[in-house]
This record gives structure tokens, C-alpha cells and sequence, in this order.
């Protein structure tokens, strides 16, 4: 961010006007689904102990499986329900204390240390890309303006999200024994190690000291387990080729959930200046509507995503049925009716074509 654009970004969140605006969608859209907020403990665990349980089973039967079809089929599910599963991190970090009692400790144990990916990954992190003052900016761990990169960084941008199994087990295995030792490698694994973040420049501050000993557990248990998967597969209890299908599996997954942040949000905030409330619901996205498939790269009420930024506090079971109420409800002029997109052909051939127009003028310029 540059200087001239402070006064800019401050003149911005105070124009009255916008604010108004921005206050009376919130509170408009709040009133409409407040009786949708509380988490069902029901749908909850079941929907994750569902999603493990064919996900493992996949797994399990794509290495065991004879017929080729078999196995493939099986690793297509595995993926998509392991994938699934994954994605509950992210209601983690939105579920209010005590709302589903044992929910955080089960999803690690059956989810977080398995995959390598537990909660602490998103929790205290994720919630700075909702702070109203934070999304956008340079303060914002999940925002780059990605509209304004060529269609290289782009690809990129999916690309290298391949690379995460193995940077995990690195991190897990290597950082978190030396860290141990090293306080001052600790701080780096805080710091750089130990957030799903796409801004290169955020930097996870100090751990709270109420929240040292859940992460010190959580570290131990994501270490143990790591150098259990290496030594199993030194030593030939778990073959090459079974190891290779788990990796294969963890990499699509990583790969998916890349490209469903890509269609999350248009990122056009360049200048990284402060946006409203309102300019924050144009820049998300919605997939609303019948597209099954819509399901499958955006689960969990991830297809809300719009929705989800104006009232992150809904539980994913019940943004569909938000979404449906505030559609019979809201104005046809209202901006909520302007974050609707077709699917995700929609969202990211709007997003490369303008990636490809901007460069092509930067280019031109030059």
C-alpha cells in the first residue's frame, strides 16, 4: 500500500453515506435469517463421520482393488469426500464457543492429524479475513488481488497447491522436533509455518497463552504421526504405491480447494485501500441455484461464499436455506442480487479473461 493511498482508504470508510448503506444491509440481512444461526450437533458429526468414513474407505480400496475401474472410482470418492471433510476447518473458526461441545477435538482427531492439517492451520488466521477493517488489505492473510496478476501467476496460483502434502510432512516432521528445542524456531513456525494463507507477506503474531497448550498438543500429535508414515514406509509396512495413492489423493485435494478459493472471491481490490461492508459482499461470490456440481468443488456451504462474508456466524447447513429467504425477500436492486454467478466456469473465465486484458494493457504501456 502506498502512502497516497492511506488518506484515500480512511476517506473511504468514512464517507457517511457508504456506511449507511453498508449498516442497514447488515442489519436487513441479519433480520431475515437470525432464527437460522444455531449449528445442528446432529448434522455436524454426522455429516464428518459420513465423509471419514468414505474417504478412508475409499482410499483403502483404491489401494486393494483389482479391476482398474474399481480403483479409480474408489480414489474419485476418496478424494471428494475427503475433500468434504477438510473443509470443516473452516467452521471451526466460526462456531461459537461451547455451541458443539467435543466437535473441534473429534474433527483433529479423525481429520486435522491424520491429514497433517490441524486446526491451529486456520483457526486465529481465518478470522482476520472476516474483520470488517482487514479484508482486503495488506493485514488480510487470504486476499492478494489475483484480477490484477497475468494468467502465468494464475496458473501458478493452482499449480504449486500440489506441493502441499509433501511441505506438511516436511514441516511436521523436521520444524516441530527442532522447534522444540530452538524458541527461536518456534516464533518462525508460528509466524510462517503455520497458516493457510495466500498472502506471502502475513505474519501470524504471538500465540495467546491460553491457546499454547491445545497448539503444543496438536504439534506433538501432528509430529508423532508424520514420522510414523516415515518410518512405515522405510521399513515396507506400507508400500511405495500405497503411499504414492494417499499423496496422489492429498495433492487433488489440495488442488481443489485452490481452485474453489480462486472462484471465492473476484479480487479486484488492488490497491489494497479499506473496502464497506457492501464492497466486500461485491467482491465474493455466490453459486446459487441447481448445479450438483456447484456440491462437489464447494461443499459445506461454500458456495455462499457471499452470503457467508455478510453473516459469517450461519451455520453451513443453513445458507441454503438463508440464501432462499433473503432472495423472496431482498430488492431487486439490492447488491446481494449482484454476487450471483452461473458456476465455476462462470466465476473463472471472468477472472482470467480479465487477467489477460489487464496485462495485455500493461504490456502495452510499456
Amino acid at each position: 500500500m502506498t502512502a497516497t493511498t492511506v488518506p484515500e482508504s480512511q476517506a473511504r470508510r468514512a464517507n457517511p453515506e457508504r456506511e449507511a448503506r453498508s449498516n442497514a444491509l447488515l442489519r436487513e440481512t441479519y433480520d431475515v435469517v437470525k432464527d437460522l444461526l444455531t449449528p445442528s450437533a446432529l448434522i455436524y458429526w454426522s455429516d464428518v463421520m459420513l465423509s471419514v468414513a468414505v474417504g478412508y474407505g475409499g482410499f483403502a480400496l483404491a489401494v486393494l482393488a483389482q479391476p482398474l475401474w474399481l480403483a479409480a472410482l474408489s480414489w474419485t470418492l476418496s478424494v471428494l469426500s475427503i475433500y468434504r471433510a477438510v473443509l470443516f476447518i473452516h467452521e471451526l473458526t466460526h462456531i461459537r464457543p461451547g455451541a458443539l461441545p467435543g466437535f473441534s477435538t473429534g474433527w483433529n482427531a479423525l481429520v486435522g492429524v491424520p491429514l497433517l492439517m490441524p486446526s491451529f492451520m486456520h483457526d486465529g488466521v481465518h478470522q482476520l479475513h472476516h474483520a470488517k477493517t482487514r479484508y482486503g488489505t495488506a493485514e488480510d492473510p487470504e486476499y492478494l488481488p489475483l484480477a490484477w496478476r497475468s494468467p502465468w501467476y494464475l496458473m501458478w496460483f493452482l499449480g504449486h497447491s500440489v506441493l502441499a502434502p509433501v511441505a506438511l510432512l516436511v514441516r511436521f516432521a523436521v520444524l516441530t522436533p527442532l522447534s522444540l528445542l530452538l524458541p527461536r524456531l518456534h516464533e518462525f513456525n508460528v509466524a510462517r509455518a503455520s497458516s493457510l494463507r495466500i498472502n506471502p507477506a502475513f505474519r501470524r503474531k504471538t500465540l495467546r497463552e491460553q491457546d499454547r497448550l491445545r497448539w503444543w498438543v496438536l504439534e506433538i500429535a501432528g509430529s508423532l504421526w508424520a514420522w510414523s508414515i516415515i518410518v512405515l514406509l522405510l521399513t515396507g509396512v506400507v508400500s511405495l504405491r500405497t503411499a504414492l495413492i494417499g499423496v496422489s489423493i492429498a495433492a487433488t485435494v489440495a488442488f481443489v480447494n485452490q481452485v474453489r478459493t480462486l472462484a471465492s472471491h473476484l479480487w479486484e481490490n488492488e490497491q489494497g485501500e479499506g473496502m464497506t461492508i457492501e464492497e466486500q459482499l461485491l467482491d465474493s461470490v455466490n453459486v446459487p441455484g441447481f448445479d450438483p456440481l456447484a456440491s462437489l468443488w464447494a461443499p459445506v456451504g461454500l458456495r455462499y461464499h457471499a452470503l457467508h462474508h455478510l453473516l459469517p456466524g450461519l451455520p453451513y447447513h443453513n445458507l441454503g436455506p438463508a440464501h432462499r429467504r433473503l432472495v423472496r425477500v431482498v430488492p431487486g436492486a439490492s447488491p446481494y442480487r449482484r454476487t450471483f454467478y452461473q458456476g465455476l466456469i462462470d466465476v473463472l473465465g471472468r477472472l482470467f479473461r480479465k487477467s489477460a486484458e489487464r496485462t495485455t494493457k500493461r504490456r502495452a504501456m510499456v
